[in-house]
């Protein structure tokens, strides 16, 4: 069977900015069907939300399905499925109907499915039923379900107690979804399906999909296990990589701050296994956005296995940011070679005194659109017996802003220049190093404002 699906999944599609998400990588893989004869049932979704062209695209997607395992079985497109293996049609409306048993006819599992139309409620735990009914418990194939569905279950019980039963007994569980009228409910599916559930699951908005789904899972069925594994992860520059868990299968290594190797000597050689990598990213860029969590991933094995994982994106939050002080403009200087000395105006600078410079950043909370807002920032220093010393004062005006409602804003880069002469610690006179202990207090209020003084007039008669 080969790798029989890749997935990775990011634990959330919002932080604010600096903030951290988990990222899992996700594969699967099982033995050649050609030497490991496989039962297959297709458990297809016929309710009312399939008419039309969805119908369709799963139709066309079942028989691609149907005609690469037959391909492959035994080599030659004879219409008969060989090497042992086998294939049964369940479809499922408000019951579920074995449409055909476990058969090698292709021209049988064909009409099948064009016999199938659409029309009523949806029950997964009929279908899940029927399903598991068809395996031969004394037969040595190993068994897999391909359950695709396009809704959530509308009718007869929930269906995860006979998912979980039939893969305790050793039956893998695959699931396609396609998102119908009602939507679908991807946390479910990843409830029947065998574990790892993100690489048993595949979802889709556009029946269009459907049939490259389905070719994409046979063919996957249809090869070997997959041996020496290498994943390189490469993340945006956005991020860094913060820690990275012990994989369940293989060793992953930290190449750099922005970069995985994931290799697995072997997967899935003996019997249908999966395999998963966690770590965890941190937003490190300055700007808010929404970014695509990888730069680059590549994948490779001995089999030539063609892996595809999907590119997932997360918004980032920033706020809006104000730089009111601009750092300075510097001045160039070049000085030749075998020159000992030079000498160079570098103009004028507003006067500063030797010392250290405080940077302060404040959030000002809840500013609604189109109101200014006054800030001001006052600094002190406090001595050894806990005198207060001014240090200096800055007001702004922060500009309104036109967002949907009321934002926080940054407000970046308020320095203070401190010099050592004002030092009031205590310590060595003069020295650079003293511990210095300062005071801020904040004071913020909107400028704008839609009151208007009573214009009073009296008139004497």
């Amino acid at each position: 069977m080969g790798i029989t699906s890749s997935n990775k999944q990011i634990s959330t599609d919002r932080i604010d900015c600096g903030g951290t998400l988990k990222v899992t990588l996700a594969l699967s893989a099982a033995p050649d069907i050609s030497t490991n004869p496989t039962d297959i049932v297709l458990v297809l979704d016929r309710s009312g939300s399939m008419a039309g062209k969805p119908l369709a695209d799963l139709k066309a997607g079942a028989k691609t399905f149907i005609e690469i395992i037959e391909q492959t079985t035994d080599g030659a497109a004879d219409g008969v499925i060989g090497s042992g293996s086998r294939i049964g049609i369940v479809s499922f409306a408000g019951t579920a109907t074995a449409d055909t048993q476990l058969i090698t006819s292709v021209a049988d599992l064909d009409a099948a499915v064009d016999a199938l139309t659409a029309g009523g409620p949806t029950n997964h735990a009929d279908a899940f039923t029927k399903a598991v009914q068809l395996f031969d418990p004394l037969s040595a194939n190993a068994r897999v379900i391909v359950m695709f569905t396009d809704g959530k279950t509308t009718a007869g019980p929930p269906a995860a107690p006979i998912a979980d039963a039939a893969k305790a007994s050793g039956i893998v569980i695959y699931c396609i979804g396609l998102v119908g009228e009602d939507g679908i409910d991807v946390d479910v599916l990843n409830q029947w399906a065998s574990d790892p559930d993100d690489s048993h699951v595949v979802v889709t908005p556009d029946s269009g999909d459907l049939e490259e789904l389905f070719r994409d899972l046979a063919a996957n069925i249809s090869k070997t296990g997959a041996t020496n594994i290498v994943i390189d992860e490469v993340i945006s520059p956005q991020f860094t990589i913060t820690s990275v868990l012990t994989p369940t299968k293989g060793t992953a290594a930290l190449v750099d701050a922005n970069t995985i190797q994931w290799k697995i000597p072997e997967l899935g050689v003996l019997g249908n296994e999966g395999a998963a990598l966690e770590f965890y990213i941190q937003h490190t860029g300055q700007d808010s956005g929404e970014f695509a969590v990888n730069q680059s991933i590549t994948y490779s094995d001995t089999e030539g296995n063609q892996v595809v994982f999907p590119d997932p994106t997360v918004t980032v939050d920033c706020g809006s940011a104000v730089c009111p002080e601009p750092c300075p403009t510097p001045v160039d200087l070049t000085m030749e070679g075998c020159r000992d000395c030079v000498v160079l105006d570098a103009g004028a600078v507003q006067l500063e005194s030797q010392g250290r410079i405080l940077q302060l950043e404040v959030t000002v909370k809840n500013i609604c659109p189109g109101k200014r807002t006054a800030l001001a920032v006052l600094l002190s220093e406090v001595d050894e017996h806990g005198t207060e010393h001014p240090r200096g004062m800055k007001t702004y005006a922060l500009p309104a802003h036109s967002g949907p409602g009321c934002r926080d804003i940054l407000v970046r880069c308020i320095r203070f220049v401190l010099p050592e002469s004002l030092d009031v610690s205590g310590g060595t006179p003069g020295a650079m190093c003293n511990d210095r202990d300062f005071r801020v207090r904040l004071i913020a209020h909107n400028v704008d404002s839609d009151f208007i003084c009573c214009q009073t007039s009296i008139t004497l008669s």
